[in-house]
């Protein structure tokens, strides 16, 4: 997901996490004595070594982008959360996700986050707010006057007497305000940090290296280490969009005209290449403009990378697979080597602004080790999108075209139709959350949008609106591939189950999907039996000040809930 508003691993010991930087680089990461919290997941995808030792250093977990892990995390009961289980900091607006550091050592870890205005460093354990650094002046931040005001005024209206009725409009009116004011232009939603404590922020033209300014300890202030700029020559065309990491410790980036970067961890090196068909970007970007529809470019999502060199990007209907080859440190896009690039959609003439602008996921990895049956996996942002599986590496033998798909790459492409009797329109913002051959997605579309708002704001009804009755997005769906079939299927499908924005995340051990959703005009945090698709139980958290506004569900590595909010981080510390 890229955010788009109005304007727009079990128990064992500690070893050394290293201190090399890739190609030219020391952080001085000291050895670690033996400490308990670490999780190790023989079923998920392999450990990244560069990224931090933790279960989230980057914004879907890991480099396949699974939001997933073997951890367990809560089971319930159904109840309302009590002030104590509400650990809520207030750190200002942006901050969409965490990234959870390796241990420190004296086995501490701490939670970096990056907002709008300031990067803040949490303890692990109290939650507690260690630091904050700022990205914007001081005096430009929102007081906590402003906010508390701003959060009282969204509940004290509603829409409960109709989209035109004051108390509504005046509510729409706020929501668009606050948008326009905090996270319009807002750079930096992706970040990602590596097993040396360095987080890495993108802007559109920028990166920022940030870290501890005194080595090693968990309390330090933050300090910026490098920065890297596009260059001004054109060898770099586009904004940035996100990270992931080579497993040889080079950081990926791509820009939303297609532009792929491999730059070393130091700076000092980088290596580019462009997506093919990239040549279109510039005018597919430019007609996106004129919809109204800035952000949603031709490339808008970051990418998954797999241990054998494998690069996932998906762009406005292709999908490609580019590879890091490793010994030459370099890119390839020949398919002797691997790479190879499909087209998903061909929907883009026939619509405006109504789907069809490509996919709003993050690529996501499914099968690894022994399976057999490997896939990289997107929603294809069709005006009824369709969850659809790609064959990663090679195509099967023998396999025969799907009817209706493009390529014979394609090994499944089912509607997320979320249980709904003939829809004609669904689409998502969040990346596929997948674990073992299964895959879950959540609809974003608000169920009423004035016919007055603009194009650009209708992910307003989904975000600060999302609890709203009137405009809050339903449904959600598990699709499963069958391997002694070879068939893509569908598991289950809930039209009432509600995320109206928030990345949801699955627990292996708990068998659980949790995402923040809505009931009654009030946020909640629900647990969903991944198998069957039941509500096993959910938590009520509260009102605006509560809302997830298309932040991720995330498992700490003691399994508890945290979650970004519209002006801070919240944990739920329930027993």
């Amino acid at each position: 997901m890229r955010l788009i508003l109005c304007l727009s691993i079990f128990a064992v010991a500690c070893t050394s996490s290293g201190s090399t930087e890739g190609s030219g680089g020391t952080d001085g990461a000291p050895s670690l004595p033996n400490c308990d919290d670490h999780v190790v997941d023989p079923d998920g995808p392999p450990k990244n070594p560069f990224l931090a030792d933790s279960i989230y250093g980057i914004p879907h977990g890991d480099s396949a982008q699974q939001d997933s892990t073997k951890l367990a995390g809560p089971t319930g009961p159904t109840k309302t959360l009590s002030d104590d289980e509400r650990n809520y900091q207030q750190i200002g607006p942006g901050h969409f996700g965490i990234y959870i550091s390796s241990q420190y050592e004296d086995c501490r870890r701490v939670i970096w986050s990056n907002g709008a205005d300031r990067i803040a460093k949490l303890d692990h354990a109290s939650f507690e707010v260690l630091t904050e650094f700022p990205v914007k002046p001081m005096d430009e931040w929102p007081t906590d006057e402003d906010i508390d005001g701003a959060i009282a005024k969204l509940d004290e209206l509603n829409c409960d007497e109709g989209v035109d009725s004051p108390d509504c409009v005046e509510l729409q009116t706020l929501a668009l305000q606050l948008a326009s004011k905090y996270l319009t232009g807002l750079d930096g939603v992706y970040g990602m940090l590596d097993k040396d404590n360095t987080l890495y922020v993108g802007g559109s033209q920028q990166v920022v290296a940030y870290g501890d300014a005194e080595p090693g300890n968990p309390d330090s202030e933050i300090k910026i280490k490098r920065t890297w700029d596009i260059p001004d020559d054109g060898s770099v065309p586009g904004n940035l969009v996100g990270f992931n990491m080579t497993f040889d410790g080079w950081i990926i980036m791509v820009t939303d005209l297609g532009a792929l970067v491999a730059m070393s961890r130091d700076f000092q090196e980088i290596r580019t290449v462009m997506l093919k068909f990239s040549d279109e970007a510039p005018a597919y970007n430019a007609w996106v403009d004129t919809l109204g529809l800035r952000g949603q470019y031709w490339v808008r999502n970051p990418m998954a990378v797999d241990d054998d060199g494998s690069i996932y990007v998906a762009s406005a209907d292709h999908m490609h697979r580019v590879i890091w080859m490793a010994g030459s440190e370099d890119f390839s896009l020949s398919e002797g080597d691997g790479a190879w690039t499909v087209q998903y959609s061909n929907v883009r003439d026939e619509v405006a602004g109504e789907g069809g602008l490509g996919t709003g996921a993050t690529p996501s990895l499914i099968g690894f080790g022994d399976d057999e049956d490997k896939f990289v996996v997107i929603t294809d942002g069709d005006p009824l999108m369709n969850m659809t599986y790609f064959w990663r590496e090679e195509i099967p033998a023998g396999w025969e075209q799907i009817p209706g798909t493009l390529s014979r790459r394609v090994a499944g492409k089912l509607p997320a139709d979320f249980g709904n009797d003939d829809p004609e329109f669904a689409q998502s913002e969040q990346s596929v959350v997948v674990s073992g051959y299964g895959a879950v997605v959540v609809n974003n579309e608000p169920r009423n949008v004035p016919e007055s708002a603009p194009a650009q704001a209708t992910r307003l009804y989904s975000s600060f609106l999302g609890n709203e009755p009137l405009f809050q997005p339903k449904g959600m769906q598990k699709f499963e591939w069958d391997p002694e079939a070879r068939e893509l299927k569908e598991a289950w499908a809930d039209p009432e189950l509600s995320s109206p924005n928030s990345v949801p995340y699955i627990s292996r051990d708990s068998n659980m999907v949790y995402t923040v959703g809505a009931r009654d005009g009030l946020w909640t945090l629900e647990g969903v039996d991944f198998s069957t698709g039941a509500s096993s139980f959910h938590y009520v958290v509260g009102g605006a000040r509560y809302n997830s506004l298309f932040s991720g569900v995330h498992l700490d590595q003691e399994g508890r809930i945290i979650y970004g909010n519209p002006f801070g981080k919240l944990r739920l510390d329930v027993n």
